[in-house]
């Protein structure tokens, strides 16, 4: 690989990793050409990019991004190397965790999720596990929805006893006009024969 080479190569990976919020670094070392064509395939369809790298190149790219300090992940930059970038957190380690449901590869190096380093192949379950934005977001929601479900509900509810208890009503108040009207007639022929 030429210079020249080397720096563009540097920079489509510093172009990645610029915003990236997810970055997991696996080997994909041992997978024949079918089973990376199909876990590159799933990865594209899970919005997962992916691109094999050399090592070197790597740590210089992650070295150039200001913000982040990947030096802790740089240890595991053996051997072959794919570079993940995702949006949600654990796509990565999920797709990591089913692909090896059949395989033995690919292996998880070290990942930067959230803030915080994981390096090794142990931590694949954890990563796993940790909840996206959007998984974190619906149950929150879903918590303040319950509350505020219950109130629509019990004012949704309290119109129909209202209008029901205004039905039972309302006979009696039609009843009460219509028997002091006979008393009204019957004081007003009074007056006029007192007269």
């Amino acid at each position: 690989m030429t210079k020249d080479q080397k720096v563009v190569a540097i920079q489509e990976i510093k172009d990645l990793l610029q915003d990236a919020k997810v970055v997991y670094v696996a080997d994909l070392e041992g997978l024949n050409a079918g089973k990376s064509s199909d876990f590159r395939r799933q990865a594209f369809k899970q919005n997962i990019k992916v691109k094999v790298v050399k090592n070197t190149l790597l740590q210089k790219a992650m070295e150039q991004i200001e913000g982040v300090d990947y030096s802790e992940m740089f240890p595991s930059f053996k051997g072959n190397s794919a570079l993940m970038i995702a949006e949600t957190a654990n796509a990565p380690a999920k797709l990591i965790q089913g692909f090896r449901k059949k395989e033995e590869k690919p292996a998880l190096k070290s990942a930067f999720v959230q803030e915080t380093f994981y390096v090794g192949d142990n931590n694949l379950d954890m990563l796993a596990n940790i909840k996206s934005r959007e998984e974190m977001i619906g149950e929150i929601i879903g918590l303040l929805q319950s509350p505020i479900q219950r109130v629509v509900s019990a004012l949704q509810n309290k119109p129909e006893t209202v209008e029901a208890k205004a039905e039972e009503a309302a006979p009696a108040v039609e009843e009460t006009p219509a028997a002091e009207a006979p008393e009204a007639s019957a004081e007003s022929t009074e007056e006029t024969s007192a007269e």
